[in-house]
């Protein structure tokens, strides 16, 4: 009997990176191509070549394909698999009927959703959130975002921002957004973010990276930031427990390795600001993100959405 597997996909700002994945969340093979590499608007033409050499070695493989599973940086149509406007790091997408363009190359079916969604349908499926009744993770990369599971349903709302907790206002005389909004709990909290407040206080060019090391090197400008950074998470993750209260809280993206080691601090942020007996009964998790880990949750987009489509429960 032939093997089975899916194609799940990260499509990014700068990387496509597409992974053949069994269905116990075994990466058989994996590869990433940067995102314009044939020049701007490339993006769409990059996803397919990746999709078709994931396809293409599982055949080599002796696997058969089952879907393809896709998360984007925006809102998105997942019933139509439509992107919506608003996607910041890969304009050239928006409104772009993906789910149908892929489909008619390679005639499989197809699924797209928000990449967070899909990395937080991954951790559920596959990873820290395995067997939780709910779970909400929050992604902190170049931007930051949210995806919720509720008694095994993926929450998108009505026009799929469903999950959009990083622009959760935290301070109303703080920072614009990319969102239009001010004080967002991103503008404190990202990696692009830091590194720019880190440029501007620093007066040169550093990276979130950067701030982080020199804070644990002593800098009083990196150390300072960094506080602020905790504090602004610690009050991020309460309005999460407070207003959710999910069984696991996983807080993952590019930025969580730099976090991983102020665990405690932004822990202590938290307590200020949660109920006690909902934190108490909340498991948090800081667990740094793979490529590995975002195409496990394009695979997991795909068996949710073949089981919800399918009416099952």
């Amino acid at each position: 009997m032939a093997r089975r597997a899916v194609v799940g996909v990260d499509l990014g700002g700068s990387v496509v990176a597409a992974g053949l994945v069994t269905d116990d969340g075994e990466v058989l093979a994996q590869s990433q191509e940067p995102t314009r590499k044939r020049g701007p608007g490339t993006a769409v033409r990059t996803l397919l070549d990746v999709i078709e050499r994931a396809y293409h070695g599982a055949r080599a493989l002796g696997v058969t394909v089952e879907g393809i599973g896709i998360g984007v940086p925006g809102t998105v149509d997942a019933e139509r698999g439509v992107i919506g406007q608003d996607i910041h790091y890969v304009p050239e997408l928006a409104g772009a009927p993906l789910a149908a363009t892929v489909t008619g190359q390679l005639s499989l079916p197809v699924y797209v959703d928000n990449d967070v969604n899909v990395l937080a349908l991954g951790e559920w499926t596959f990873g820290a959130g395995q067997g939780a009744r709910s779970l909400v993770l929050l992604a902190i990369g170049t931007g930051v975002g949210g995806g919720i599971v509720q008694e095994g349903r993926l929450l998108r709302g009505q026009g799929g921002f469903g999950g959009e907790l990083g622009h959760v206002p935290i301070n109303f005389d703080g920072r614009a957004c990319i969102c239009g909004g001010q004080g967002c709990l991103k503008t404190y909290v990202s990696g692009t973010d830091i590194a720019l407040m880190g440029t501007e206080r620093l007066k040169r060019d550093v990276s979130a990276a950067d701030v982080f090391r020199m804070a644990g090197e002593g800098d009083p400008t990196c150390q300072e930031l960094v506080g602020e950074t905790c504090r602004a998470l610690g009050a991020g993750l309460a309005v999460i427990v407070n207003g959710l209260n999910p069984e696991r809280l996983i807080v993952t993206g590019g930025v969580a390795e730099s976090l991983k080691p102020l665990e405690h601090r932004i822990r202590a942020q938290l307590e200020r600001y949660a109920f006690g007996r909902a934190l108490a009964s909340t498991r948090i998790e800081i667990v740094p993100q793979s490529k590995r880990s975002t195409v496990r949750g394009g695979a997991a987009l795909v068996h949710y959405e073949m089981r919800r489509r399918a009416g099952a429960p």
